[in-house]
Order: C-alpha cells, then structure tokens, then sequence
C-alpha cells in the first residue's frame, strides 16, 4: 500500500494520546487538519533549485537600473553612450528609485508580484576579472585566494546523498540529485569525487530521449563521418543512466503554460517544469544563457533600449515569466525556486564602443513564491566607486547560505561544510523552515536547524503568550513524545535526539494562532 493511501486509511483510527513535558496534546478520532497536513506531507517532494548562469559577465547596471541617480548615470562621462533613458526603465511595485531594462516586463511582473527578489551589488573581496577563474570561484565558492576542485551545490548533494553514484538509485531516492542542461557538468555540481548530476545535452536530445521525436538517421552525410554522427546520437540517449526515470517523469508530467519560441532558455526551462510535475526528485537543475561578454555592441547607438544586451535579457525575462507561470499552474510553484549568476559585473563607466568591460559586483535575481524580500541591498552609489567598479554590499557566498539553510533547510554544520565557512544569510527567503503548506502562522516562527539531529527550537513572538498544546507526528500519522523546555519566552527547545531519523510536523497551539512547521531529523 502506498504511503498517501496508508495514512488516509489510517487516519480516523488515530488515538494515540500524548503528553508533551506537560503541555497537553489531542488525540483525534477523525481526519483533523493536522493529519491532512500529514498527508500532504507524505506526497509532496522535497525542494527544488534551479540555477541559471549568464555566462559572460552580464552588465547588471544596465539590468536594474538606479533612477534615482540619473544624473550620474546618462551623463557623457559615465554611461552616455548606452544609458537607458528613464522615460523607457519599467517601474517596481514600492521602490520609485530602481527601475529595469524595458525588455524586462516578465521580471517586472514577477517583482511587483512579490515573486522576484533583487539581490544588490553581489560579489566577493579581491575579485577576479578573468572569465574561467571568476567562473571557477563562484562555482566553488572559494575565496579569491584559494582553489577548490568541488562545488558548493555539489558538496551540499554529497552530504545529502553519499556514496553517489555507486549506491544509487535507491527506493528514497530513485533520481538522480542534480540535472543540467548542457554538455559539460558545471565545477558547481562536483562533488568531492564525484559529479553529483547527470546531463542531457540539449532539449532536441531531450525530446528523443523521452520519445516526442524520432531518432531520425542522419541523410545528409555518408561515410565514415555520418556512422560516427549516428552513433553518437544513439549513444546519447542510450549513456544516461538515468533514462528510465526521465522518460517516466517526463511521460507523467507536462506544461500548462505558454512558452516563448526561439528562446533557447525557455526550452530548457519548459523541460524542468515537465519533469517536477511529472515527479522527478531531482534537487538541483542548471542551465545556462551565453552571450554576455558585450565589450562592444552591447547597444545600438541610435536606440540603447535594442541591441545585444537587450535581447539576452528579454530571453531571459520571457523565459523565467513562463517557467514561473508554468509552475504556479502546475501547482508546485511553492517547491521551486530559482536564481541567477554571472561571473563578475561590468565597469560602471561604459567604454567608447557601446561596451562595458570586466568589472565587479552586480545584481542577482531569486525568484520564486517563497520570496521575502523585493531588495536586498540597496542600489549602488555611482559617485563612489572603486576603480571605476561598483562596491559590493553582498557577497554571493551570503546568497548560497540563505539557498542552503532557509531554502534547503541544511543546519549551520552543512552549510559551514559546502561553503568551507559560516557566512551571514542574505535576508531573500519568507520562512527559514521547509515547506508544511498548511497554516498562515508558520511564517511568523523560526524552526532551526533543520535538519535537526539532537535538539530543535521553535522561535516566534506568539509563543511569549503561553503554549497551549504541542504536537509532534511521523509521516505515518503516529504521535511522537519528546521532552522540551523553554529558553527564552519567545522559543521552545525540543529534544529530538530519540526520534528516528525522518520527516515529522511539529503544531504548536498559542494564544495568538496554530504554528505549524515541517521538521527534519537526520543524522
């Protein structure tokens, strides 16, 4: 019997009776909401990651656009020559003095939307200004003066799935951890031994792979030349280990929303969606987006609106404001999100050839309907530079923290493990715990960490009022007892050194509302 029916068959037998260090908790005789959380939680996956490289350094000051320093910014000496004229810039929801690219109206959408979250002047000390070791040390996530031959989501996969590929798949987990879209896997997923994803080359690969084309022979070339092509085409889809569970996930999945055509991001995008709707567990996806290495060209001198630039960030404006549609329809926006990266920014004073070159610190995009804050950092002064570049207010190392410990849930241990220190979280995410779907009052309370392997604590100002009962349940619906005490008036600490290792929804009952969290014990 599969889990979700056990526990909807189980359910109105439930009459376990618990007492928790004191305060009482409820046995029901019927389905309640707690239980349907249960079995809510019993069917859903866990989270998911999408990141998206802007491979080339992208120019994030012609991305997010500070208008409340128009003066410095048109002016012939900085950027004149490729500024985006104010009148053009599209305008966010409660903040007057940013503003985008005009080719950004899906961004803008998901922004004013609380669905995208701005990350200002992102980058690290002593930055590199060299495309493959920039590359190498954000992938990494090393500091300038260090190497490091693993990624930082490839050491984060290994500590939660060890030992693979050789002990996978498994009946917990039957996916493979990570999937990018490309050719090569990105240094980002490497693990300490292995690579921790799979690849499919392209979405044409892809879609022959699964079987919505044919593996058309190759006609127009003979020889030795047309054997070896044909090959090799057999041999791509035939070389993924993991082909069964694509084609199934692929086969029960599908897109609900309307993509845009000749977007090469998008046809990525679309294929991550069909594949989380299908019920693919796969945690990481990667993909990329060339092009914007733009030392010349990057606009066209009698219009700075068009040009190069302006094309890859309608690509990939159109490409997320699909995904991100997609998913909202397919009902599993609240399990997905995304974010962005480029190996450096550009100068902030554009070159004479309607270029920028190398620089700094640059925006980041996060997106999702997890999203807490619209900005994070403010826009850069561009009357105090550092060597024509911008200062940085964030280091990207802050973003991955907040990706790992308020998305991901890892404890402090696992992060300080994938990024080889501590760093301060990035304020992006609503709620630091991992998703219950269920009551509005879990994004008023803290559970850390989580996973959690000997104590846990609840933090929330409605618990200063008193606790009226806790609850503690397994995914099987049976009710655990711990001992807990309290710290503070507005925490609770748990012991949950005796409980199995597992999934488990802790509900609190206050004065003010029903806290209700998703628990994770691992050791």
């Amino acid at each position: 019997m599969k889990r979700r029916n056990f526990l909807q068959k189980a359910a109105s037998s439930l009459i376990l009776p618990v007492l928790i260090d004191g305060y009482g908790a409820k046995a029901f005789a019927r389905p309640s909401s707690f239980i349907q959380s249960l079995i809510s939680l019993a069917a859903q996956s866990d989270r998911v990651l999408v990141i998206i490289q802007l491979v080339g350094g992208n120019d994030g000051l012609n991305m997010v656009i500070p208008l409340d320093q128009m003066g410095v910014y048109t002016s012939p000496g900085f950027r004149g020559n490729i500024a985006i004229p104010e009148a053009k810039a599209l305008r966010l929801k409660s903040y007057p003095g940013t503003g985008l690219h005009p080719a950004m109206t899906g961004m803008q959408q998901l922004f004013n939307n609380d669905k995208l979250s701005i990350v200002q002047g992102v980058s690290y000390p002593t930055p590199n200004f060299s495309h493959f070791r920039a590359s190498d040390i954000w992938m990494t996530a090393v500091d300038s003066n260090q190497t490091a031959t693993s990624g930082w989501a490839g050491r984060y996969l290994d500590q939660r799935f060890p030992n693979f590929p050789s002990a996978y798949p498994t009946t917990d987990m039957p996916d493979p951890p990570a999937i990018q879209i490309g050719y090569v896997t990105a240094t980002s997923l490497l693990g300490p031994t292995d690579s921790m994803a799979i690849v499919l080359q392209d979405p044409d690969v892809f879609a022959r792979l699964v079987g919505d084309k044919p593996n058309a022979p190759v006609t127009n070339l003979t020889g030795y030349v047309g054997q070896q092509i044909d090959y090799i085409r057999q041999q791509q889809a035939s070389s993924v280990s993991y082909a069964g569970q694509i084609k199934t996930a692929a086969g029960k999945g599908k897109n609900l929303a309307t993509y845009p055509t000749s977007n090469a991001l998008a046809d990525q995008l679309k294929i991550i969606a069909r594949l989380i709707s299908g019920g693919m567990q796969t945690k990481v996806y990667y993909v990329t987006l060339g092009g914007f290495d733009n030392h010349a060209g990057q606009v066209v001198a009698t219009d700075t609106t068009t040009g190069t630039h302006a094309n890859l960030l309608k690509t990939l404006s159109d490409a997320v404001a699909a995904f991100q549609n997609d998913l909202t329809q397919l009902k599993v926006d609240d399990r997905v999100v995304g974010m962005t990266f480029s190996e450096f920014g550009r100068r902030a004073i554009s070159n004479s050839s309607y270029g920028t070159d190398h620089g700094t610190s640059a925006p980041m995009f996060v997106f999702g309907s997890a999203i807490k804050s619209a900005m994070v950092g403010k826009n850069p002064n561009l009357s105090d530079l550092d060597n024509n570049n911008l200062k940085m207010q964030t280091d990207f190392r802050q973003v991955y923290a907040a990706i790992l410990t308020d998305w991901f849930g890892a404890d402090a241990s696992t992060e300080t493990a994938a990024l080889f220190k501590d760093f301060a979280v990035a304020p992006v995410f609503r709620a630091p715990a991992v998703v219950t779907g269920v009551d509005p009052g879990a994004a008023e309370a803290r559970l850390y960490p989580n996973p959690a392997s000997a104590e846990v604590i609840l933090e929330s100002d409605w618990l200063v009022q008193g606790i009226k009962t806790v609850q503690i349940a397994n995914t099987q619906g049976r009710y655990m007892s711990v001992s807990s005490s309290r710290p503070t008036p507005t925490s609770v600490l748990l012991n949950v050194g005796n409980l199995p290792t597992g999934d488990y929804l802790l509900r609190v009952e206050t004065a003010q509302g029903i806290l209700t969290k998703r628990m994770v014990v691992a050791r």
